[in-house]
């Protein structure tokens, strides 16, 4: 817990020096977020998690921490996820590398954590199985809401393009639609596994 509270004020502090040096610090990137398909989407997903908690068998798993997890992946999982692939192109600095890692560990982990250990005085005994599992959601929703249509390409990851993250070209869902499903139907059989 130490270790991971020591990178989340590290990280917090690199950020803050200069915030706009991040896309996720800039504007362009929520009007990337804030595409009609990408709000709808979210909304139908967050509102998925947060009703199906109760019903998971997962005692840890509650109306709030489902609500406030699907809220920091949409805000930080496409940032992270793209930045994470331009890490591994060589692509940009360490201190993005850091910034982005440090969110999607906290976002997929170690709020929860947080929000367990506070909820119920232990540490929960299952942060591992979460990191995996919910990095596995993160990942998946990360490389969903990078959809995007360009012209003359068709279906991409925005994060593939020069000048990312910004806009697609054409926002309609219908381009991207039948590429969103595989993301969809891998969390949805993710969450089926607490279910039955």
């Amino acid at each position: 817990m130490a270790a991971w509270i020591l990178c989340c004020v590290a990280a917090a502090i690199v950020f803050v020096r200069q915030p706009s040096r991040y896309a996720i610090g800039r504007r362009e990137y929520w009007r990337y977020l804030s595409e009609p398909w990408k709000l709808v989407s979210f909304a139908v997903a967050a509102t998925g998690m947060v009703v199906v908690a109760p019903y998971t068998g997962d005692h840890t798993w509650d109306y709030f921490d489902a609500a406030f997890m699907s809220v920091l992946t949409f805000a930080t999982a496409p940032w992270s996820v793209g930045v994470v692939y331009l890490l591994l192109r060589r692509r940009v600095p360490a201190d993005h590398a850091f910034i982005a890692v440090t969110l999607w560990m906290f976002s997929a982990s170690w709020a929860y954590d947080a929000y367990i250990l506070a909820k119920s005085g232990v540490y929960p005994a299952t942060w591992w199985s979460n990191i995996i599992l919910s990095s596995v959601l993160y990942l998946s929703a990360g490389l969903m809401w990078n959809l995007q249509w360009r012209r003359g390409i068709g279906v991409t990851f925005g994060f593939l393009h020069a000048g990312w993250p910004q806009p697609s070209e054409d926002a309609s869902f219908g381009r991207l639609a039948w590429y969103a499903v595989p993301f969809m139907i891998l969390v949805a059989a993710v969450i089926a596994q607490f279910l039955f």
